[in-house]
């Protein structure tokens, strides 16, 4: 077995599960990379355990390629089809490949700014999106705001559980505080899987560009490091949670402080790599000085009275987002009723497996509903 079929078949969605609503829902995935591998995975073992057997999957696409079953589509037969098909994927046969009974959701699993960009008319046509892309609501405020607006007038909803912390709870649990009248005073975490595993690892003896090399051949930065050092990803996070939390911040008024020098930030991809070892001696110096003091280095993103703010902090060994091992995310929530001890949420916020959980959590709850 896979170490991804592992990780899919021992997630607690599926084992142990209690029992849901019938859901019927017409799903057309969008992205078959790792993560849309992933979901295609996880539906097809609930095919086989007979688990919400009411989703149908009616179109599969990639950037080149589609396939279409108006019957369903075997989950585990997609790879192949797609590469036997000579249907071109457009964006614009989506919502016709979805007409039919039951709820029509759309599964984003692409990382595509086009894609993102018909989100919203997607939700005003009555399609519900799930999505991990951070495009549509962690950019401009304008466009969270026009993701709002197109649910409200379509009476859609959009699933955007797995696009901070991947599978963890973060959103749902900032949301149900508030619906429960709890106002939250403060967020602070470590949202990126990739600079969790850096400064889990980073010794201050090896040189940090070593470590940034490591991640990238793993697969926990993408291929050009630069888009993680940056803290970009971490911006759009942070935004997401703050909305969800009430504080509609523009991207402008989060403060990041980004690892990567402007020599670096001003090269061309393929220069990237003989020049990250300019990243040493700054980075052995920040942790010199926090293991002077008994403390970590951590890269976090806070919100604290309506100010957010990302860099590199160095943290007392017991701070609530010291610990953590791997590409965990660990995330503290200060509200009323978590004003003296945070609420903290701990748990992989990177992986495939963890991802296709979070998406098809929201497609349930949708189907469901």
């Amino acid at each position: 077995m896979s170490a991804l079929a592992e990780d899919l078949r021992a997630s607690p969605a599926q084992e142990g599960a209690h029992p849901r609503p019938a859901a019927h829902a017409r799903l057309a995935l969008l992205g078959t990379g790792t993560v849309g591998s992933a979901v295609l995975l996880r539906l097809a073992e609930w095919q086989g355990s007979g688990f919400a057997p009411g989703l149908q999957l009616v179109r599969v696409a990639n950037s080149r390629r589609a396939v279409d079953g108006e019957a369903g589509l075997p989950p585990g037969q997609v790879h192949a089809r797609l590469d036997r098909s000579d249907v071109a994927s457009r964006l614009d046969d989506v919502a016709a490949s979805l007409q039919g009974g039951g709820k029509a959701i759309v599964v984003d699993a692409t990382a595509s700014a086009d894609v993102a960009a018909r989100h919203a008319g997607w939700l005003r046509q009555g399609i519900h999106v799930v999505t991990a892309c951070k495009l549509a609501r962690g950019t401009s405020l304008a466009e969270w705001q026009a993701i709002e607006d197109a649910a409200s007038e379509g009476g859609s909803r959009y699933g955007d559980a797995a696009t901070v912390g991947a599978g963890l709870p973060l959103l749902r649990s900032i949301r149900e505080l508030r619906a429960g009248g709890d106002r939250i005073h403060a967020i602070a975490g470590v949202l990126s899987g990739s600079l969790a595993w850096l400064f889990n690892h980073y010794d201050g003896l090896r040189p940090f560009s070593g470590f940034v090399r490591n991640a990238r051949d793993a697969g926990y930065t993408e291929p050009d490091p630069r888009e993680d050092l940056s803290g970009e990803d971490v911006r759009r996070k942070l935004l997401i949670l703050a909305r969800a939390a009430g504080v509609n911040l523009e991207q402008e008024e989060v403060a990041v402080a980004s690892l990567v020098p402007a020599a670096i930030a001003a090269l061309d991809p393929g220069a990237v790599d003989a020049a990250l070892p300019q990243l040493d001696v700054a980075l052995r110096r920040r942790y010199a000085d926090a293991y002077k003091n008994g403390e970590k280095l951590r890269f976090i993103a806070r919100l604290e009275d309506g100010r957010a703010r990302v860099g590199l902090e160095s943290l007392v060994a017991d701070h609530p987002l010291a610990g953590g091992a791997g590409t965990d995310n660990r995330v503290a929530i200060w509200s009323d009723r978590y004003r003296e001890q945070p609420l903290v949420i701990q748990g992989p916020g990177a992986g495939a497996g963890v991802t296709a959980s979070g998406l098809l959590d929201d497609v349930l709850r949708i189907a469901s509903s």
